[in-house]
C-alpha cells in the first residue's frame, strides 16, 4: 500500500476516534441532558451513556435533579404592627421539568432566590409581629405555595419553605421581656390570690363544724396542747375554756332571794321519808 494512502486511512481513523470520543456523554442517575441541536431542543438524553453529534451541532446542558437547599440572606421587613426586623430562611426545591428549566428562565437558581426574597417581604409584611412568632408554620405554607406557582412556569417545584431567624431590635426585645414578666408576676398573684381563698373557705367550713359541735372545740383545744407539749423547755399558757368551769360557775351563783347557794349534792345526815 501507498504510504500517502496509508496516512490518509491513519487521519481518517484519527478523526473518527476524536469524534468518537467528543460525541460520548455519560449521565448520572440524578442528571439530565438538555440537548439542542442546531439551536433546537430534542428529547432528553440520560440517565446513562448516550451520544451526541460532536463539532457545534448538538450542544448539552446537564440539570441536576436532586433537590436544592437555597438560603435566602436576611431581609429588612417592616410588620404589619410597624416593627422593623431581620428574617431569614431557607428553601428546599427541586427540578421536575429540566428542559422548561433551560428554556424558560436564564438561571434558574439565582431566579427562585430573587423570587424567594421579594415574596418573603411581601407576606411578612402584612403579618403582625405576633403572628410572625406564634405561626410560623402557617406563614411557612403559604410562603411555599406563592413560590411554588411563580416557579412553576420553570419546571421547579418547591417543596417547603422555612423561616430560620427572626432578629428582632434591642428595645423589641427589652419590651417584650417586660411583657414576659409582668406576665409571669401576674399568674403568680392569680394563684396566690386563689389558694388564699380557698383555704379561707376551708377554715370557714371548719368554724362552722366547731361551733355546731361544742365538743370539737374541746379536742382541738387537746389536740393544741398535745402538738405543743411535745416541744422541750417550753412554757405555755392557755386559757381554760368556760365550758370546762361553766358548773362551777352554776353551783357558785346566789339564788335571786338572796340565800347563800346550795349544793347539789344530797345531804348525807338527811332522812328520806
Amino acid at each position: 500500500m501507498d504510504i500517502g494512502v496509508l496516512a490518509v486511512v491513519v487521519v481518517i481513523l484519527v478523526i473518527a476516534l476524536i469524534a468518537l470520543f467528543s460525541s460520548l456523554r455519560i449521565a448520572a442517575e440524578y442528571e439530565r441532558g438538555v440537548v439542542f441541536r442546531l439551536g433546537r431542543l430534542i428529547a432528553l438524553k440520560g440517565p446513562g451513556l448516550f451520544f451526541i453529534i460532536p463539532f457545534g451541532v448538538d450542544r448539552l446542558v446537564k440539570i441536576d435533579l436532586r433537590t436544592i437547599t437555597l438560603e435566602v440572606p436576611p431581609q429588612e421587613v417592616i410588620t404589619n404592627d410597624n416593627v422593623t426586623t431581620k428574617v431569614n430562611a431557607v428553601i428546599y426545591f427541586s427540578v421536575v421539568d429540566p428542559r422548561r428549566a433551560v428554556t424558560q428562565v436564564l438561571n434558574f437558581i439565582n431566579a427562585t432566590s430573587q423570587i424567594s426574597q421579594t415574596t418573603l417581604r411581601a407576606v411578612l409584611g402584612q403579618s403582625t409581629l405576633d403572628e410572625l412568632l406564634a405561626e410560623r408554620e402557617k406563614i411557612n405554607q403559604t410562603l411555599q405555595k406563592i413560590i411554588d406557582e411563580q416557579t412553576e412556569p420553570w419546571g421547579i417545584k418547591v417543596g417547603v419553605v422555612e423561616i430560620k431567624d427572626v432578629e428582632l431590635p434591642v428595645e423589641m426585645r427589652r419590651a417584650m421581656a417586660k411583657q414576659a414578666e409582668a406576665e409571669r408576676e401576674k399568674r403568680a398573684k392569680i394563684i396566690n390570690a386563689d389558694g388564699e381563698y380557698q383555704a379561707s373557705q376551708t377554715l370557714a367550713n371548719a368554724a362552722r363544724v366547731i361551733s355546731s359541735e361544742p365538743g370539737a372545740l374541746q379536742l382541738r383545744l387537746l389536740q393544741t396542747m398535745v402538738e405543743i407539749g411535745s416541744e422541750r423547755n417550753t412554757t405555755v399558757i392557755l386559757p381554760l375554756p368556760i365550758e370546762l368551769i361553766r358548773p362551777l360557775i352554776e353551783v357558785a351563783r346566789p339564788s335571786e332571794d338572796g340565800s347563800p347557794p346550795t349544793s347539789s349534792l344530797p345531804d348525807k345526815g338527811a332522812k328520806t321519808g
